[in-house]
């Protein structure tokens, strides 16, 4: 096996693999669109920080990445990379041994970059990349889910309003926004992020065209789900596609159907409008929202992160 620097002359063969990668997650997540080029591989051709692997003249794998970036997971103070969705793949025969040359050979332009956080977005069903990259260290962080726009199965929840808000209703769910940041800082989580305040909250929301939902009682909203038009990989787009990027519910309120009248609620109002297919991301370092999500939605994705020892970086300029 040969390991080169990823160039844009091996961009058709990368995508090649990435469509058939994303053709066997289809056969377990059906819900999810059918596709024919990955847009952004020329782009990251680029920037320097990719690997193609070649076995007799032919690429046998690929490991591409966004570039470097501060802040990881907006909850540290280290720089790290991303591969997302599409950017990595390999074929089927020696998957596993691929994949450990294409991260060996690209973890060092990562390091020598000073990235010490390392995440790749792997398929939910590829068992042996998974395997192999916790072997190096490498353990599940969040994924990206799916379901088709059809109710949940659940009982009716009386004492309960569901609504879509209008936007100068915008800052009632502000609490509830905070509330979920302080959720994110207990264990077994611990990501502190800081919380917008609550103009960039709205400004934010105005911004990106996000909707929000809620559920209120005794006066009280206790739970608020955000929509978006898409999310974060390629397949969570299009005009029949709509995606959840904020939800909370009080914890006295859990346990009573609360949340997932509020997510039916939601549904038939964007069934109405035409849209056919809903997706989430989540950290599945959080048990009450990963719970909440794999029970009703489709996992397609598997973010897996390694955090390197960073005193390595006292030698990067050796590797």
């Amino acid at each position: 096996m040969i390991i080169r620097d990823f160039e844009p002359k091996h961009t058709e063969e990368a995508a090649e693999i990435a469509l058939g990668v994303y053709n066997c997650e289809r056969a377990f997540a059906q819900e999810l669109p059918d596709i024919s080029s990955i847009p952004f591989l020329k782009q990251l051709s680029g920037n320097g920080f990719g690997v193609a692997a070649f076995e007799g003249g032919k690429m046998v794998g690929f490991l591409c990445s966004v570039e470097p970036f501060e802040s990881v997971f907006r909850s540290t103070d280290v720089r790290g990379v991303f591969s997302p969705m599409g950017a990595n793949g390999a074929v089927m025969e020696n998957h596993g041994r691929i994949y450990a040359a294409l991260y060996q050979a690209a973890a060092k332009k990562w390091v020598k970059a000073g990235a010490v956080s390392h995440a790749i977005c792997l398929y939910e069903h590829d068992e042996e990349a998974k395997r192999q990259l916790f072997r190096y260290g490498f353990g599940l962080r969040c994924a990206d889910a799916i379901r088709p726009m059809e109710t949940v199965d659940c009982d009716a929840c009386s004492g309960y309003a569901f609504m879509e808000l209008p936007g100068e209703e915008y800052a009632s769910v502000y609490p509830l926004y905070l509330a979920l940041n302080e959720h994110y800082c207990s264990s077994p989580v611990f990501m502190n992020r800081k919380p917008e305040t609550r103009d960039a909250f709205l400004d934010s929301l105005e911004r990106n065209q996000e909707r929000i939902f809620a559920a209120k009682t005794g006066g009280e909203y206790c739970a608020y789900m955000q929509v978006s038009d898409e999310g974060e990989t390629f397949a969570a787009s299009g005009k029949s596609y709509r995606h959840i990027t904020g939800a909370y519910c009080m914890p006295e309120h859990r346990g009573r159907g609360v949340y997932k009248n509020l997510l039916n609620y939601v549904i038939n109002t964007l069934k109405t409008e035409g849209y056919t297919r809903l997706g989430v991301d989540f950290e599945s370092i959080n048990p009450s929202g990963s719970g909440f999500w794999l029970k009703f939605f489709h996992a397609y994705t598997n973010g897996v992160v390694r955090r390197i020892d960073e005193r390595i970086m006292q030698r990067a300029s050796l590797i």
